[in-house]
């Protein structure tokens, strides 16, 4: 890692992805649209369009806004998803992304295909296990996931398992962390355990580009991390369970608080609820939807530009490693 006086912080990431900052966007589902990624690519940072479960269409929409921005671009897919519907991997890597990224599942049925192509393979895992399978698989970098984190994800807290990822592929892959960070500070203290950079998603789903409501968006200005909870309420109520181990962070609100701790009266009621739910979400009734977003919820006290938010966490992390390198 180094720092200097221009406010750039150069690391292994930076160099493997040809990017100025050692940031990266959260492949999001729906919100982490063409737009948000080419802002965030402007920015100096890498952008991952949020592929999620498949939807043809909206990548193939995505796809066309990032070809004209002639943007350089990842795509992120769910790898539990994706397998049932290989074909849609096929269709983004015809518009030849730099990266692939692929979370919750085994990479490994995808792997080959994908770097065969010449995109690098990002891996986000949440244990050792996890990094250790997917290390061996042939990833080009490992983003390790904490709890803190926004949307799906598992239990183990980010400043353990970062170090411990770190330790475990030795130097030969690059690192991200990912989870409860929204600013420089988190930026600094990745860099500390071991890291080659962050990936964020709730700092900018709350940014001006994001492809999210403005209600969500000021939802999650408003909220502290203690507003947030991890369940399987919202997947139970959109009829989308996943596998375990893995559960969905989400801000609290009317109908989380209802149904947790109760996911069985939920499934029992689950016709009625589920319409509830799907008719919340068109219209943007943030009390019975869910606004997907994590416990950096309560470092985030605006909705600025991308440019603004990468300005700022750069700043601030590359005076505070300054400050450590001048001790």
């Amino acid at each position: 890692m180094q720092v200097d006086m221009n406010i750039s912080i150069a690391t292994p990431i930076t160099k493997l992805l040809g990017i100025k900052h050692p940031i990266l966007l959260a492949p999001m589902d729906l919100v982490a649209d063409g737009r948000l990624v080419a802002a965030v690519d402007a920015a100096g940072g890498f952008g991952i369009l949020g592929g999620a479960y498949g939807d043809e269409k909206w990548i193939a929409r995505e796809l066309d806004v990032l070809a004209h921005a002639k943007t350089r671009f990842g795509v992120g897919f769910i790898t539990w998803s994706l397998a049932k519907q290989p074909k849609v991997l096929d269709r983004a890597l015809e518009h030849k992304p730099m990266a692939v990224m692929l979370s919750f599942g085994s990479p490994v049925p995808f792997i080959e295909h994908i770097k065969s192509t010449g995109a690098l393979v990002i891996c986000q895992v949440q244990s050792a296990a996890l990094a250790r399978e997917a290390t061996a698989a042939g990833a080009d970098i490992l983003v390790a996931q904490g709890t803190e984190a926004g949307g799906h994800g598992a239990s183990r807290g980010l400043i353990t398992l970062v170090p411990e990822i770190v330790d475990l592929v030795q130097g030969g892959t690059p690192v991200v962390a990912a989870g409860g960070i929204a600013d420089g500070r988190g930026l600094a203290a990745a860099l500390m355990l071991g890291a080659a950079g962050v990936m964020m998603g709730t700092r900018f789903y709350a940014s001006q580009e994001a492809a999210g409501a403005q209600a969500a968006k000021e939802s999650i200005r408003k909220a502290t991390g203690d507003d947030t909870l991890r369940s399987i309420v919202f997947d139970i109520s959109r009829r989308n369970v996943w596998p375990a181990p893995f559960t969905g962070r989400c801000l609290r609100n009317t109908h989380l608080d209802r149904w947790f701790g109760h996911e069985i009266e939920l499934l029992r009621h689950l016709d009625e609820e589920s319409a509830k739910y799907l008719a919340a979400r068109q219209a943007g009734d943030f009390d019975i939807a869910a606004v997907i977003a994590g416990e950096a919820a309560g470092l985030i006290h605006d909705i600025p530009s991308v440019q603004e938010i990468m300005d700022r966490v750069v700043h601030e992390a590359s005076t505070l490693l300054a400050r450590v390198i001048a001790t």
